[in-house]
């Protein structure tokens, strides 16, 4: 192996599974949004409707998705440099939460979108290995403790 892939740790090619993984999983989410729509008969380029809640929370449980999508990338990929099988573990949870929390979400009673919560052990996990590795990156931690053991 040569070029950019062969400076990544060994075991990268989890992470970029779980990553690759995630993309059906939206293509899933969005999907169900566009069959909720003909279902329940609700044109574009309407996002909600005043009097199809289902067809709502079929559309809630997609765009949370979204809005959390790039987080969940950036935390991902780079907690992955250091911490690749963690990474990729926590990773995996939080994928399969967000189909938890979608088939939920379909019941018609937002509330049930919490069956997904666990979904925040691998979200929290993954930004905390993000913030972890950017620090270690830095070297802050070192040059404050150098900074200290000279006073």
């Amino acid at each position: 192996m040569s070029g950019v892939l062969s400076t990544l740790p060994k075991d990268y090619g989890y992470v970029l599974l779980v990553g690759s993984g995630s993309i059906f999983v939206m293509g899933w989410l969005g999907h169900n949004v566009g069959k909720a729509r003909k279902k329940f008969d609700v044109p574009y380029p309407t996002m909600y409707s005043d009097d199809k809640p289902l067809f709502n929370c079929h559309q809630r449980a997609h765009q949370n998705a979204v809005e959390n999508y790039p987080m969940f990338l950036f935390n991902l990929l780079v907690s992955g440099l250091e911490y690749p099988r963690l990474a990729a573990g926590l990773g995996a949870v939080y994928v399969i939460s967000r189909i938890s929390y979608a088939k939920g979400y379909y019941t018609g009673d937002p509330e049930k979108r919490l069956r997904g919560i666990y979904g925040l052990i691998g979200s929290i996990g993954l930004t905390a290995l993000a913030i972890h590795v950017a620090i270690r990156h830095t070297g802050i931690l070192q040059s404050l403790s150098e900074r200290f053991s000279r006073s």
